[in-house]
């Protein structure tokens, strides 16, 4: 696939994400010496002083909107790595072994499945009590079953293709098999889905710390919302500390929604992608 010129697609995704990423860097890096300090006026509205307005702490929203982007985007990134790993060696496992390997491993992924994701993610939050950590492990835990069928079905077909024949015939170990052939064959759906997963782990987050289940020292952008509406943002019409992480939230998102779909679309299993290196 090397040399490829990038799609529509996966251009436009890498371009929200960059403003993400610039985001990120700016609130490492610059810290305070472009961010504005407390103001003593809550709810001012966006102004020379204060780009974004401020909320109702007198905090400037601009300043929260970058430096939430670490959290979120951390916890997208690390949730989404969790849950690939997971599906990934359960799918790959599943699909190359077979028998009543498959069987159990096809039953706990069908479990996963059928369990209103969602749901189970705050009552498990709420239980280990919100932090960073317990959120990212919460959706590291639930969000693997969606890779697992995906790469189970990629190891299924790469199974019966002639260089894998050829190595189960001269006594080749399954492990080695999976770990050194099969798993390379698979890198290109894993990395669509890592890069579908931080979509869908951002919005988790956000919606999980909208409804108070995250840190409130380490706030995100789903924590700025969530702050602004119960605090009385809306009855002030302080539109300004919701409508911007929102957007922050959506584009995010989308960035990462176009960039997998792309990638999806590259590595689209195909015949002659069945052929692996051996």
């Amino acid at each position: 696939m090397v040399g490829i010129k990038p799609s529509f697609m996966e251009t436009t995704g890498l371009l929200l994400i960059s403003l993400v990423l610039v985001m990120v860097i700016l609130s490492f890096v610059v810290g305070n010496v472009i961010f504005y300090p407390r103001s003593e006026s809550p709810y001012s509205p966006p102004s020379q002083s204060n780009l974004l307005g401020t909320d109702d702490l007198g905090d400037d929203v601009l300043t929260l909107i970058f430096r939430g982007s670490r959290v979120s985007l951390s916890i997208g990134i690390i949730g989404s790595l969790v849950s690939t790993l997971i599906g990934t060696v359960i799918g790959a496992l599943s699909g190359f072994c077979g028998g009543s390997l498959d069987d159990i491993l096809g039953w706990l992924t069908d479990l996963f499945i059928v369990i209103p994701a969602l749901p189970l993610m705050i009552v498990l939050t709420a239980y280990l009590s919100p932090s960073f950590w317990n959120v990212v492990l919460v959706i590291g835990l639930l969000w693997w079953p969606t890779t697992a069928r995906l790469v189970r079905a990629r190891a299924w077909q790469l199974r019966s293709s002639t260089f894998v024949e050829g190595l189960i015939g001269i006594d080749a170990s399954k492990i080695y098999i999976v770990f050194r052939h099969i798993l390379p064959n698979v890198l290109g759906v894993v990395l669509a889905r890592f890069v579908l997963s931080i979509s869908h782990a951002i919005l988790l987050e956000a919606g999980l710390s909208f409804i108070g289940l995250s840190d409130p020292t380490n706030p995100s952008w789903g924590t700025i919302l969530h702050f602004a509406m119960t605090r009385g943002a809306l009855l002030q019409g302080a539109w300004w500390t919701f409508v911007p992480p929102g957007i922050a939230i959506s584009m995010t998102s989308l960035g990462f929604i176009l960039l997998g779909m792309g990638l999806e679309q590259r590595y689209r299993i195909g015949p002659k992608s069945l052929e692996g290196k051996i």
